[in-house]
C-alpha cells in the first residue's frame, strides 16, 4: 500500500498564475494574434496562487465585480481592457477603475483575443460546430499557425436548409440580447455552404465571396459593407446573417474554459473555472415595426 508522500504527489494541486500562462500558451498561441491585437497578461502577479478563473466576453466594471465577488483569481477575456496605449491609469477613467478594481481585489486580467479566434476549438471552430457544419477549415489561412488555424471558417451543412430556419436555428442557439438576429435574403432561399466569422466580419468580404460560401454569419455587419456585397451579387449570395458581437462569442466561453481545465489537471494542477454570466452586449431593447 503506497504511504502518504505517494498518495499526496498523485493529488492536484493549485497553479501559480505563470503556470496557468503556459497553459494558455499551449491552447491560444500569442503568435496567432493579429499584428495590431494586443494579447496576454495584462495584470497580475506571476507568482500568485490562481485557484478560480472566469472566462468573460468583455472586461467591463459589472464583469470584474462579478468576477471578484465570486473570488476569482483570473479573469480571462476575449476582448482588450487596453487596446490602445495609454498614459494613466487613473481611477478617474472607467478603465482605471477596471485596473484599480482588479489589482485591489487581488484578481490578474488576460487578453485572449485574435489568438482565440484564430485557433483550433476557437471562437469560429466553436461557431460552425454550434452550425453543424462538416468539412470546415479556416476562411482565412493564419500566416503562422497549423493548416487548420487562421480567422474564420467556411464548411457545408450537413444538408440543404431554408435561410429563414438556418437563421432561426443560430437566434435559438445564441444568448438573448436585444439586437436578435438580422437577415439579408429571400427567407426560403436554400443553403449549404456556409461561411462564419464570431465578431466583426465585414473586412471579410473578398474572402467569403472567395469561398463561394452561400451565406455568411457574422456579426457588426456595417450599412456600406453589407449593402455593397448585396450590390455585387448577381444571384443574392453571399446571403448574410448578422448576429450581436457579444453573442456570437459568449458561446466560446464554456468551451475555453473546460478546454483549460482540461489542460491544467493534464498537467498536475486543479482551479475552479466559472463563465460569466454577466450580458455585456450594449444595447438594452430595440424598437421594430409593429413592436
Amino acid at each position: 500500500m503506497p504511504d502518504g508522500g505517494e498518495a499526496a504527489s498523485d493529488e492536484l494541486v493549485t497553479p501559480v498564475l505563470s503556470e496557468v500562462l503556459l497553459a494558455v500558451e499551449e491552447l491560444w498561441p500569442e503568435s496567432l494574434a493579429e499584428d495590431w491585437d494586443r494579447v496576454g497578461l495584462v495584470a497580475g502577479r506571476p507568482d500568485a496562487d490562481v485557484d478560480r478563473i472566469m472566462f468573460a466576453v468583455d472586461p467591463t466594471l459589472e464583469v470584474i465585480d462579478e468576477a471578484l465577488e465570486w473570488g476569482a483569481k483570473l479573469l480571462v477575456t476575449h476582448h482588450p481592457l487596453l487596446l490602445a496605449g495609454v498614459n494613466s491609469v487613473a481611477a478617474t477613467t472607467g478603465k482605471g477603475r477596471a485596473v484599480h478594481r482588479l489589482i485591489e481585489g487581488g484578481c490578474a486580467l488576460l487578453t485572449i483575443h485574435t489568438n482565440g479566434d484564430s485557433a483550433v476549438g476557437g471562437v469560429s471552430d466553436v461557431l460552425a460546430d454550434a452550425l453543424g457544419l462538416e468539412e470546415v477549415s479556416p476562411l482565412m489561412p493564419a500566416a503562422h499557425g497549423l493548416v487548420e488555424e487562421g480567422i474564420g471558417r467556411v464548411g457545408m451543412l450537413p444538408g440543404v436548409e431554408k435561410l429563414g430556419e438556418l437563421a432561426s436555428r443560430i437566434f435559438l442557439t445564441l444568448p438573448a440580447v436585444a439586437g436578435g438576429v438580422r437577415v439579408a435574403g429571400d427567407r426560403d432561399a436554400l443553403v449549404r455552404r456556409v461561411a462564419v466569422c464570431g465578431g466583426a466580419g465585414d473586412s471579410l468580404f473578398d474572402a467569403v465571396r472567395a469561398s463561394d460560401a452561400d451565406v455568411y454569419v457574422t456579426a457588426d455587419l456595417r450599412h456600406h459593407p453589407a449593402s455593397e456585397a448585396r450590390e455585387s451579387s448577381t444571384d443574392g449570395r453571399p446571403y448574410l446573417i448578422d448576429l450581436s458581437h457579444f453573442a456570437s462569442e459568449w458561446l466560446w466561453l464554456p468551451v475555453a474554459a473546460q478546454a483549460l481545465a482540461n489542460v491544467l489537471a493534464d498537467q498536475g494542477f486543479e482551479a475552479e473555472l466559472a463563465v460569466s454570466q454577466t450580458n455585456t452586449d450594449p444595447w438594452d431593447f430595440i424598437l421594430t415595426p409593429g413592436n
